[in-house]
């Protein structure tokens, strides 16, 4: 019954596979060639079930929208998806049985990064295209990137390192008073690492004193990184957190009943709506940067969005995932619309690094290009305002 309720409210043409239980596909009349099948590995429950589910959603609306325009020349577009749980042991079966089992033609929107860790070395020995993660991890962005994968958002590091830089040159902290706050992983060590680049960059030789806790992934178990951010040498006045929503919430009320005035910073993970509605009253001025503009603005892509994903219930809820995850889906779509060569795994990657500088509607060019495979670097704040998750420009620190 929960396989089944999942199936109708995320579209006819998904292939849900939650806790590996598969349901029939079917497809709307526009489309009706032979279907282009790609997979996902997500979380669907566990802490991290919000973004799987929005992330999977967005993706969705972009296959939906375009399999009602007659998909790809006549050939729809479907999905396949199972629930890792944001565990990189459940991660390594989806993988294998998505490549190997299902053949889909590569691997979009995968949730996280401890399991893109895991998923990495799978799809690079089947060059399966592992497209758009949700994950800003350096793992996924080498310096010579791995053929098969292509990313759509700007990196973690990309992220932190903006938050420091504004919290120094805008809000007026020393770099000896930010601290961190992070998830035991490649996650987590991601965020850090390029909030510490920012520091060094702001004259910090020695980071050894600087106030970070640390939690496990997949736990609420923050007690402890908190009584190391209270008891630093230096208490912070400005915390950057690299985590889910969940243990990022708790930390969050954990340190200001403990009395820690502090700005708090998250990356665009932590999933902003979410965190929003965990923090309740007590969310006010928490920031949260995004790595697609806000679900409200009246850019042309966004508009594009509400319509997709509100296509057949008016009142569908909108998140910065699914809107990420629409954005995958419509790059790919475009990648497919403009190849001439019969459609599989390498005609995929081509396809995509092929798009060169384009625009489809965000307000900013994107660029993917044979060792430039990652199309986006811009960064949108948030802050967190009466339940709302509202834009936020830096230089509001100084109002």
């Amino acid at each position: 019954m929960f396989a089944l309720s999942l199936f109708k409210v995320f579209s006819a043409h998904i292939l849900v596979c939650s806790a590996l239980i598969q349901q029939p596909l079917t497809v709307q009349p526009e489309a009706t060639g032979e279907p282009l099948v790609f997979g996902m590995s997500t979380a669907l429950t566990g802490p991290a079930a919000d973004l799987g589910f929005e992330m999977r959603a967005g993706v969705l609306a972009a296959f939906d929208e375009a399999n009602r325009n007659g998909g790809i020349n006549g050939r729809p577009l479907h999905l396949i998806s199972y629930d890792d749980g944001y565990e990189p042991s459940a991660t390594v079966p989806n993988m294998r049985r998505l490549i190997q089992q299902d053949q889909v033609l590569g691997v979009i929107g995968n949730v996280g990064t401890p399991t893109a860790v895991a998923a990495l070395p799978i799809v690079c020995k089947e060059m399966t295209p592992f497209i758009f993660a949700y994950s800003g991890a350096g793992v996924l962005r080498r310096e010579k990137p791995d053929p098969c994968v292509i990313n759509y958002r700007a990196s973690y590091a990309e992220e932190t390192e903006m938050m420091v830089d504004a919290l120094i040159e805008h809000a007026g902290i020393s770099p000896q008073e930010i601290g961190f706050f992070t998830q035991r992983d490649a996650y987590g060590d991601a965020g850090f690492a390029g909030g510490i680049r920012a520091l060094k960059r702001h004259g910090i030789e020695d980071n050894s004193f600087i106030a970070h806790g640390r939690y496990e992934r997949n736990s609420s178990a923050v007690e402890n990184a908190i009584a190391d951010l209270l008891l630093a040498p230096i208490p912070p006045r400005a915390v950057v957190m690299v985590g889910t929503y969940a243990p990022c919430a708790k930390a969050i009320l954990l340190a200001k009943e403990a009395g820690l005035e502090a700005i708090f910073l998250n990356v665009s993970f932590v999933g902003a709506t979410s965190l929003a509605k965990a923090l309740g009253d007590q969310g006010d001025g928490v920031i949260v940067t995004q790595v697609v503009p806000h679900i409200l603005s009246d850019l042309p892509l966004v508009k594009e969005y509400r319509q997709a994903m509100r296509f057949d219930d008016k009142k569908r809820a909108l998140s910065f995932p699914s809107l990420e995850g629409y954005i995958a889906g419509r790059i790919l779509c475009l990648g497919l619309q403009q190849t001439n060569a019969e459609i599989s795994r390498p005609a995929v990657i081509h396809s995509l690094i092929g798009l060169g500088k384009f625009d489809i509607g965000l307000g900013i060019p994107l660029l993917l290009a044979k060792g430039k495979q990652q199309a986006s670097h811009n960064i949108w704040p948030t802050v967190n305002k009466n339940g709302k998750v509202l834009p936020f420009e830096w230089n509001d620190f100084n109002k």
